[in-house]
């Protein structure tokens, strides 16, 4: 069994993510040296190490989809120009600037979340598991549950990659940086959609985007 202790100690002993951690302790069958090993040979020890330095290249990504319906401007950094101009990091910018105009969220990270947004979101979840007529004393358990939901549909590095399901956009990233050599990091985004706030027909853009990747 891969405890959350476990876990924990991978990550402080090689800097990878939770999920990193732990799928390669669930590989190794929980042998802590293999573990360490797996993530060694897939770069994701190194990886977690390289986030932690200066990235301020990079580029600024223009993804216009469905004849001018949506529209995203997205920067991403990395740490040398050199990288900037390789196609392994222009096609990484073009991914994530398309997940924006499919997924449509509204932040970079929940760091970025207001407290406002938060607390908003909390008193609707807690009215919500009352109405359901949960217990008062496992109600806050439940909007913490809840509200990682939230972050995987508002915050763009939780959100599930549109072209790989299995992996979130932080994996991507942290993948990526690992074959790279360099960080990488979202800086900002906007996203914009015609009539966006005013009454019309409902379209599926998420649909149409991922129909338009895979052609």
């Amino acid at each position: 069994m891969i405890t959350a202790g476990m876990v924990k100690e991978l990550r402080e002993r090689t800097g990878a993510g939770m999920m990193d951690c732990k799928k390669a302790l669930t590989e190794s069958n929980g042998d802590m040296e293999k573990a360490v090993d797996y993530l060694r040979e897939k770069g994701l020890a190194a990886a977690a190490k390289k986030a932690s330095r200066i990235a301020s290249e990079g580029l600024v990504e223009s993804y216009i989809h469905g004849g001018g319906r949506i529209g995203v401007l997205l920067e991403v950094n990395c740490e040398t120009d050199f990288v900037a101009k390789t196609d392994d990091f222009k096609s990484l910018v073009r991914d994530i600037a398309m997940q924006i105009a499919a997924a449509n969220p509204s932040y970079v990270s929940r760091e970025e979340v207001p407290e406002e947004i938060l607390n908003h979101e909390r008193e609707i979840l807690r009215a919500q598991a009352l109405n359901e007529g949960k217990p008062a004393n496992i109600v806050e358990k439940m909007i913490e549950g809840r509200l990682k939901k939230f972050y995987q549909e508002a915050c763009l590095l939780e959100q599930t990659f549109i072209k790989d399901p299995d992996k979130t956009i932080t994996q991507l990233i942290t993948e990526r940086i690992a074959k790279i050599g360099e960080n990488i990091s979202i800086r900002r985004f906007t996203r914009y959609q015609l009539g966006e706030g005013l009454e019309k027909k409902a379209n599926d853009f998420a649909a149409e985007v991922m129909a338009a990747v895979s052609k």
